[in-house]
């Protein structure tokens, strides 16, 4: 028999449910104060059962807020399981679970403030004699705990750039901000959020240097941000600084902005660290991966450290808008001013209606890791977030998103749930550290801001010590809340003081901007109730809203066909003829996607697969985890099986981090659902497999256990290959028809094409004639990332005209090689699918003549052989793109038009 105390945790007296901290199997007996009790079901760690009886309809509390309502009469004992709790924990196997679920979801009801009762409290009293820290002293604003080099990119179209060029510096001091925002054609919903992103970038004290990188002719470029700077009133950029157009060819502009960055690299490090006030600490509270002991342990550990810094006259920002809904009445115990108190209102309810114009609610919020760790719904996961603001502690300030800090104190910032894209809002309002709690042992660290992880439980810890830096579950197993919070706060000083934290010794480094909402308004099939809720019927939307799959069958064409297509080497692939095998490494969320990235890079130089491949490639993306459900789930999901069973996909593992609402569970489903056999493929996860080291091992023992033959060399034709199109840039009608020719040749010997719904080719009259023998406009064949189900020409559609995010839909419906035509510049390729560029315009040749494949000129069908020739010679593996070879290379997954950041 277990006594309760030994298994049970109450969050608060008052509360009649308790959270196991462990592991109970139907049958347990446990002892509730001398009555012997036992378990009718089994209670995973971290889920609820009910320490006190409970009638049907009364309300379960954790926190003595109500979270659910029990749906029958509960004894004590009983597992407190809502449909979505238990639907979540069935789908992973677990046995000895009741039937039917207990209790039902609390309604998320609007909050009623109720002015007349606020508590207009004071803020905690400062502490006699304020304490310092060793930082690098600002000629304006707080002091710095780090001192970095920056590579900014203003778009996603210079964020290979950056990357490549911090990584030939390779010296730690010099570090890339690189993003997915920005690179649209037209001018993108959140256009206000990003250039108030990067100019808060450009000013955090973490900053020594910072060198400003935009692409010719963008819209997000340099001068847009200094523009943006001056007419919002900021301050200037102290620091050693430069804007930098990229205007000629890849390497050539690595060179020339590379002669920017060196001056300044003595500058930096001649800097030296100088005692400063504990004022100058701005901490940005974040937490991810979290589970049921969130708001017990680590949350209120934070919350508590943040406390003392505000009484040292430091600042203290909490965010993560969704993540607060359902918690008002917490936060609002002890407010400012009755002004701040109605901005936090409307911040929250403007949150709600922005993704109620996309169909979603905050429900959609809890991922699938946080509702197996005992996170049943949206109010259990926000009363436990809102922990990180200590009862003592008084709400001073309300701020947007990325928006400069207005005084000292306590303040929220209004952002989304999605940790990434919520830390990069703190940054850019001046943070210079980062408390990150997490339950599942989220991996995450921001370049040029330290961040230090408190884990929720020892076990966690024990599993994951070398990532985590405070162990918060020493609360639940007896060392005092006091104890834990001058331990925590000495360490706080020290890594502001430059001690490193377990990410930077690991040299985590992640960015995520709030991305671009692609609908400003309601859209058909969706409406707002009189007060405030959303309804949606999805089949009310248009499909090119829901992106719904199409039924893939190519179009119908009277153009006479083209010439022959010459030989080639392709490689026999198991049953297949392939340019290529590949060893994929496909991370399941973002959080796993940098140790995705680094792991190929170790198999590939250190051979895991042998001869059975011929690269290894990993896919990071920002999707997965705090990203809204719906239509756009489907098409994230879609697009990963397209490249797991890509015909160039020779093996594949997936790595999950662990917490993710597509764990590797999800994609094993989702497989099934597809047709194919889960066991081809391996599964590593960073959290359960113990930590980078732990499955470092477990991937590469994977990619290893295969004694596969080495692919052999076929002769064949292009005619085996999907081959895309695309135009960017204008066109001359020699180039069109070149273009048409190419494809026509292809198709007739027996291969497929596939162009984009939002691309040039398609809008160009001489090319549909020349292609398909009619002007007519053509429509969509199969959606995003979709399988086609027979050979021919076919449309697919394309939410937004993102460069990166069009390829990888390519690439998702088997696009084999992209070709594409560039004038007046270049672009990026893709991690997985080759693109080749050329160009037929005299100044794109003479100006970036270096970054392309191949030049075309005379009449269309001298120009279609230049395309057709150097398509055959990157099949045969004879020419590496210049792009690819050059490392200006990226990834990237559409959310949409309904997907939201949540």
């Amino acid at each position: 028999m277990l006594r309760f105390d030994e298994i049970g945790v109450l969050p608060e007296p008052g509360d009649n449910v308790a959270i196991s901290s462990r592991r109970l199997e139907a049958g347990t007996v446990i002892d509730f104060a001398g009555t012997p009790v036992t378990l009718p079901h089994t209670v995973l760690e971290g889920h609820r059962f009910v320490a006190r009886p409970v009638a049907t309809g009364e309300p379960l509390l954790s926190w003595n807020t109500p979270f659910a309502r029990a749906l029958r009469d509960l004894s004590v004992g009983d597992y407190v399981c809502t449909p979505t709790s238990l639907a979540a924990v069935s789908a992973r196997g677990v046995e000895g679970l009741p039937t039917e679920p207990s209790a039902k979801n609390e309604p998320l009801d609007p909050y009623e403030l109720d002015e007349s009762a606020l508590n207009l409290g004071r803020q905690v009293t400062s502490v006699e004699q304020p304490g310092t820290f060793l930082g690098y002293p600002r000629e304006q604003g707080p002091a710095g705990t780090r001192n970095h080099v920056v590579l900014l990119a203003t778009s996603s179209r210079s964020s290979g750039f950056v990357t490549e060029l911090a990584r030939r510096f390779g010296d730690g001091v010099v570090v890339p901000v690189a993003h997915t925002e920005g690179g649209e054609e037209g001018t993108p919903n959140n256009l206000a959020l990003l250039l108030a992103t990067l100019a808060g970038f450009a000013l955090n004290p973490n900053v020594g240097a910072v060198l400003i990188v935009d692409t010719e002719g963008e819209l997000v470029s340099g001068q847009a941000i200094k523009d943006f700077m001056a007419e919002r009133g900021y301050p200037a950029i102290r620091v050693p600084h430069a804007y930098f157009t990229r205007r000629g060819g890849f390497e050539a502009d690595l060179t020339a902005a590379g002669r920017l960055v060196e001056p300044w690299l003595p500058i930096v490090a001649a800097q030296e660290r100088r005692e400063v006030p504990l004022a100058d600490l701005w901490i940005g509270l974040q937490c991810g991966g979290s589970d049921a002991f969130s708001g017990v342990s680590a949350n209120p550990l934070s919350g508590a450290v943040a406390r003392e810094v505000i009484r040292h006259g430091g600042i203290a920002v909490l965010a993560e808008t969704d993540e607060l809904i359902g918690a008002e009445g917490y936060v609002l115990k002890n407010v400012r001013d009755l002004p701040t108190a109605r901005r936090f209102l409307r911040t929250v309810q403007s949150f709600k209606e922005r993704v109620g114009w996309h169909g979603h609610t905050a429900e959609g919020n809890p991922s699938g890791g946080n509702v197996y760790r005992g996170l049943y719904n949206i109010v259990l996961k926000s009363v436990g977030a809102a922990r990180k603001l200590d009862r003592d502690v008084r709400l001073d300030h309300v701020i947007d998103y990325a928006e400069r800090m207005p005084g000292h104190g306590f303040v929220f910032m209004d952002s989304p749930g999605n940790d990434l894209e919520s830390v990069a809002g703190q940054v850019a309002s001046g943070c210079n550290l980062i408390f990150f709690t997490t339950g599942n042992g989220s991996i995450t660290n921001f370049p040029f801001v330290p961040t230090i992880k408190f884990v929720t439980t020892t076990t966690r810890y024990d599993l994951l010590h070398a990532e985590m830096d405070v162990d918060a579950g020493r609360y639940l197993t007896g060392t005092p809340m006091d104890t834990l919070t001058a331990e925590t706060f000495a360490l706080t000083v020290q890594v502001a003081s430059g001690q490193p934290t377990a990410g930077e010794q690991a040299g985590h480094s992640q960015v995520s901007i709030w991305r671009n909402w692609r609908q400003t308004a309601p859209r058909p099939g969706i409406s707002i109730t009189p007060d405030g809720r959303t309804t949606r019927n999805l089949q009310d939307l248009p499909t090119e809203d829901r992106d719904a799959p199409l039924a893939g069958t190519p179009i119908a064409t009277s153009a006479e066909p083209a010439g022959e297509l010459s030989d080639l080497r392709l490689l026999r692939v198991d049953d297949r003829v392939v340019p290529e095998a590949v060893g994929l490494i496909l991370p399941t969320s973002l959080c796993s996607g940098q140790i995705a990235l680094r792991l190929a890079g170790q198999g590939e130089l250190e051979r895991w697969a042998g001869d059975a491949v011929t690269r290894m490639v990993a896919l990071p993306h920002t999707e997965g985890c705090g990203s809204s459900g719906g239509a756009s789930e489907e098409t994230f999901a879609r697009t990963m099986l397209g490249y797991l069973l890509h015909p160039n996909t020779r093996m594949a593992l997936l790595l999950e981090h662990g917490c993710e609402k597509t764990h590797n569970d999800y994609f094993r489903s989702r497989l099934v659902e597809a047709g194919a056999d889960p066991s081809r493929f391996g599964w590593a996860s960073i959290q359960a497999d113990g930590g980078l080291d732990a499955v470092t091992g477990r991937v590469r023992d994977w990619f290893a256990s295969f004694d596969l033959p080495k692919p052999e060399e076929v002769q064949s034709t292009l005619g085996e290959l999907t081959i895309a199109l695309e135009a960017r840039g204008p066109l001359t009608t020699e180039t069109s028809e070149a273009l048409a020719l190419t494809g026509r040749a292809i198709v007739n010997a027996g291969g497929s094409i596939v162009l984009s719904s939002r691309g040039a080719l398609l809008n160009d009259e001489r090319f549909r004639y020349a292609a398909f023998g009619s002007t007519n406009p053509v429509g969509p064949t199969i959606a995003h990332g979709q399988r086609f189900t027979a050979k021919g020409w076919h449309v697919m559609r394309m939410p937004g005209t993102d460069w990166m995010e069009t390829v990888t839909g390519f690439g998702a419906g088997g696009v084999q090689q992209v070709l594409a035509h560039v004038a007046s510049g270049t672009l990026s390729a893709q991690r997985f699918v080759p693109v080749i560029e050329f160009s037929s315009d005299p100044e794109t040749v003479a100006q970036y003549g270096d970054d392309l494949d191949a030049v075309a000129s005379g009449n269309a069908r001298e120009q279609a052989a230049v395309a057709l020739e150097t398509l055959a010679a990157v099949a045969s593996r004879q020419q590496v793109p210049k792009a690819v070879a050059s490392g200006n290379v990226g990834f990237q997954i559409t959310r949409g038009l309904l997907g939201t950041s949540m």
